[in-house]
């Protein structure tokens, strides 16, 4: 993939790591940022975490719980807090080990602008996130059915639409 200087790519990498059981797992974040970052989980782990709950189809409610999208989006370098010109054209394509893809724009994810509860999660009902749901999952609890929620998140690459 060919990635222009103001593109910047989060990369989503699972090492040693069973569908079955949380691993070792990290996420690289390179692109147009100063330096690139490594989030390990641990990392993951001692950054701030929230909680959503999202409805089943059957009615039932599940809790997912992991880091903000936001903060992870700030370690990138992405820019954040009073969005004005250029940097309201910027986009987050999520993509799944599947294929799957879906985009969000830093304004719903902006605590100034649409404040999205949009989670990188790590563990569903207290538990690893475990077979084709993990090991990590982009879930964005507010939308209809779930239709942005990427399971096995593989990379998310923001872009700016206006240079």
């Amino acid at each position: 993939m060919l990635l222009s200087a103001r593109v910047f790519v989060v990369s989503v990498v699972a090492t040693g790591l069973t569908f079955a059981q949380s691993g070792p797992s990290q996420i690289s974040i390179t692109g147009d940022i100063p330096t690139p970052v490594t989030i390990r989980a641990e990392d993951l782990a001692s950054m701030p975490r929230e909680k959503v709950k999202v409805p089943e189809p059957d009615g039932k409610e599940v809790e997912y719980e992991g880091v903000p999208l936001r903060e992870i989006l700030k370690r990138a370098g992405a820019p954040m807090g009073s969005l004005r010109g250029k940097a309201l054209t910027t986009y987050v394509l999520a993509r799944a080990h599947d294929g799957y893809a879906a985009v969000f724009t830093l304004g719903e994810v902006d605590t100034e602008f649409g404040n999205e509860p949009i989670i990188v999660a790590d563990k569903r009902d207290g538990k690893p996130l475990a077979g084709n749901l993990g090991p990590l999952r982009l879930e964005c609890p507010r939308d209809k059915a779930g239709a942005r929620s990427v399971r096995m998140l593989e990379s998310l690459e923001i872009v700016r639409l206006v240079k």
